[in-house]
């Protein structure tokens, strides 16, 4: 079933529920209203025909009685063995079938014959002339009524009709002003599907309602997917690149050796060479492209010293590089929350871009300003272009595209370090002059401080 089916039914539903329930609530509160006042008019006229008989004991009974006879019912006297105390007075004789009652207390009551018709029926105690307390039946058949309460339903129900008109109108609108932005959306969204022209949906002067909101986040889940699928587009381009080129090499080494190799020793040795060399530099690149994915995804965090880790770092690139790199720190601890392996990664990837483009000495600070901490790694290279600058976080992006082949760079190590930084809300920022050098600085919230 549709939506538009479904607004409709309901609506329609709905409102003839309600308009049942209204006319059933009008329709019997009517009836009851109406039989109140019949049985409040018929024990008016018995009481007037109680106080008569009482003033005029010399009027015979049956002439009296007659003068007060309901021109649609009965009067009877019966005692307590329910015997006519004079015969019954009627114009009707089928009305003679309605059955009597004794009673010493005064009754009202709407009784219904064989056929369903509603009769008031008032019973009085009075004393006879015996002395004898006896009862005085009045009854007066309602046909008037029956007529009203019938005409009643076919108004009540002509009027449901008619209200429910404008209530199937009124469905079918409020369907197709809902609808409109849906349709729109699912056409939209074929659309993309189809041709991925990353089409969105306009919002411009349109009620800021709920409708509003879900075209407004689409267009924002369109414009997201747009970025992440170009930057898909480019990733996965530039990591073809990047292994199409060592695969090539290898490929010529591999047909030089077929073709030479046995015969030319020389040949051999530098095939080789450059064949394991390739394959390093295609196993450094299928790693780091596993790091950025996996610093992508959510890691453990713990409590862990700043100042202890960049150490740590310091003395491991000193040992390996014999380069001068010297630290500095305001404090003795600085203690942050992330993970540690991460985070290491981070200063591992600046001080190995600084003892790349670098001859001269390091310097790592680490300084505190309110609750964050930042760490400045500065070198006194060749420094970077302004142009560059902007780019240098984008993956595969490298600065100066013969001297980082040399020395290994694949333009992936800052992409993931930005990743990483970000991961545990802080940022990654570059200051750099052609000439004078360049300083990375990482800025990460600080836990507690010592």
């Amino acid at each position: 079933m549709k939506l538009k089916t479904k607004i409709q039914l309901f609506s329609s539903l709905f409102m003839l529920l309600f308009i049942m329930l209204v006319n059933t609530s009008i329709y019997f509160l009517f009836y009851k209203i109406s039989v109140d006042n019949e049985l409040e008019l018929l024990s008016d006229q018995t009481r007037t025909i109680m106080e008569t008989m009482k003033e005029n004991p010399d009027i015979p009974k049956t002439e009296l009685l007659r003068a007060y006879l309901p021109n649609n019912g009965l009067i009877r006297i019966i005692d307590e063995k329910d015997r006519e105390l004079i015969p019954i007075i009627t114009k009707q004789k089928e009305f003679r079938e309605l059955p009597s009652a004794y009673s010493t207390r005064e009754v009202k009551e709407i009784v219904r014959d064989e056929t369903g018709s509603p009769i008031a029926v008032i019973r009085k105690p009075i004393i006879w002339e015996n002395g004898e307390i006896v009862t005085l039946q009045v009854a007066n058949y309602l046909f008037p009524l029956e007529e009203t309460m019938r005409t009643l339903l076919y108004v009540l129900v002509a009027a449901s009709i008619i209200m429910l008109i404008p209530t199937i109108i009124a469905g079918n609108f409020l369907s197709k002003f809902i609808l409109r932005p849906i349709k729109e959306l699912i056409s939209t969204m074929k659309d993309n599907t189809k041709s991925e022209n990353w089409k969105t949906i306009e919002i411009e002067n349109k009620s800021k309602d709920e409708l509003y909101e879900m075209e407004k986040t689409f267009n924002e889940m369109i414009a997201h997917l747009k970025e992440n699928f170009e930057r898909q587009e480019v990733f996965v381009s530039d990591a073809s690149h990047e292994l199409k080129t060592p695969i090539s090499i290898i490929k010529s080494y591999a047909e030089l050796l077929k073709r030479r190799g046995k015969s030319h020793p020389e040949v051999f040795e530098e095939s080789i060479d450059a064949i394991d060399t390739e394959a390093d530099r295609m196993q450094q690149l299928v790693n780091q492209l596993l790091d950025l994915a996996k610093n992508k995804q959510s890691a453990p965090s713990t409590e862990l010293d700043l100042v202890k880790l960049t150490k740590n770092v310091i003395h491991t690139f000193q040992a390996a590089y014999e380069r001068d790199i010297y630290f500095k720190s305001e404090v003795d601890t600085i203690l942050i929350k992330g993970n540690e392996d991460q985070l290491e990664q981070i200063i591992y990837i600046l001080l190995s871009n600084a003892i790349k483009y670098s001859e001269k000495e390091i310097n790592i600070v680490l300084t505190e300003q309110k609750d964050t901490v930042k760490l400045r790694v500065v070198d006194k290279g060749l420094g970077i272009r302004t142009n560059d600058q902007k780019r240098i976080f984008d993956r595969f992006y490298r600065v100066d595209q013969a001297r980082t082949r040399t020395s290994g760079g694949i333009g992936l190590g800052l992409a993931i370090a930005k990743a990483i930084s970000e991961a545990h809300n802080g940022s990654l920022t570059v200051n750099s002059e052609e000439g004078k050098g360049t300083t990375f600085t990482l800025e990460l919230p600080i836990m507690k401080k010592s």
